[in-house]
């Protein structure tokens, strides 16, 4: 063990406890509402879909996840009648994903199962502080992924630092 068992948990073990917890909380839920057939790596397509459509490369970039994961989890959501592939209007050669009916059902369902997350959790801090830290937390999100994008940059060695802005 590398830790100090006394030690306050740092970030990535805060930020994974609260994710996990999160996600079997929402996916329960919507098991017990009759979306028992998908499993929380579809978060990852399910969290950034839109009604008017998105590119898989979309998605990818904004879930932070590989191409081929995306396509293989949209793949699974068709499958599960979640969503489909149309043509994108604005360059043919392109398909956009679309949430079915299916689709929009569980987003709608998914939406009321986070607020009442977020209200239970901002009815326990008070508002204020909830809303505060919904600020940091989203400001500390945004300076890692760029940290992160920055640090897989081509051509940054791993002695490379990234800069404080990132």
């Amino acid at each position: 063990m590398t830790g100090h068992p006394t030690a306050e948990p740092d970030l990535g073990v805060l930020a994974a406890r609260v994710l996990f917890s999160v996600q079997r909380e929402l996916f329960t839920a919507l098991a017990e509402q009759g979306f028992d057939d998908i499993q929380p790596r579809a978060g990852a397509v399910l969290a950034y879909l839109r009604a008017d459509g998105i590119r898989a490369s979309e998605l990818a970039r904004a879930s932070g996840q590989h191409k081929q994961v995306i396509g293989s989890l949209i793949d699974d959501l068709e499958r599960l009648g979640y969503v489909e592939r149309k043509p994108d209007p604005a360059d043919r050669r392109a398909k956009l994903i679309y949430p079915t009916e299916r689709g929009l059902l569980q987003m709608e369902t998914a939406a009321s199962i986070m607020r009442t997350i977020e209200e239970r959790h901002a009815r326990a801090l008070g508002n204020q502080e909830y809303a505060t830290f919904k600020t940091a937390l989203l400001r500390v999100a945004e300076l890692q992924r760029r940290a992160g994008t920055a640090a897989s940059a081509p051509g940054r060695g791993k002695g490379d630092r990234a800069t404080k802005d990132g």
